[in-house]
């Protein structure tokens, strides 16, 4: 087998998995507060596709500390989707952080960050950040060009 037959995590796709202590309840918040669906189900596990891309959510025993973004959406109006959450209930953190430029705090659940990744183009970033029922910490982000 040579070197370019074999797979290496270069190729693979990565999907995230987030922990749930009670998943009825996960279920019922990322479809009522997010309008998130699972396209798939398995005892114990929630499939979520968006954009292309998937996550699980999965029952656990172990609960997330939620000091951390665990799964971040990029989203081409914040603004928008921050507000239509926030209609659903959705309760956004205020953060401080390095980097965020206003003080290096959130204002009415938005940061603006300094820098970017070059490769992506953008100069900035504007955030939001939070937790779903299950105390993961959950982001969105808009690129600022």
């Amino acid at each position: 087998m040579s070197a370019d037959d074999r797979q290496t995590l270069a190729q693979g796709r990565v999907a995230t998995r987030l922990p749930a202590q009670d998943l009825a309840r996960a279920r019922r918040f990322y479809s009522e507060r997010l309008g998130l669906e699972p396209v798939d189900e398995r005892p114990g596990g929630l499939l979520y596709r968006c954009g292309g891309t998937e996550f699980v959510v999965f029952r656990s025993a172990g609960a997330s500390p939620g000091t951390f973004t665990q799964m971040s959406w990029e989203v081409d109006d914040l603004d928008r989707v921050v507000s239509e959450l926030g209609r659903r209930g959705v309760v956004f953190e205020n953060v401080e952080l390095p980097g965020m430029l206003g003080g290096g705090r959130t204002r009415d659940g938005i940061a603006e960050v300094e820098g970017n990744y070059p490769s992506k183009g953008a100069r900035g970033e504007r955030g939001a950040w939070f937790r779903d029922s299950e105390g993961n910490m959950l982001g969105i982000g808009q690129p600022v060009f």
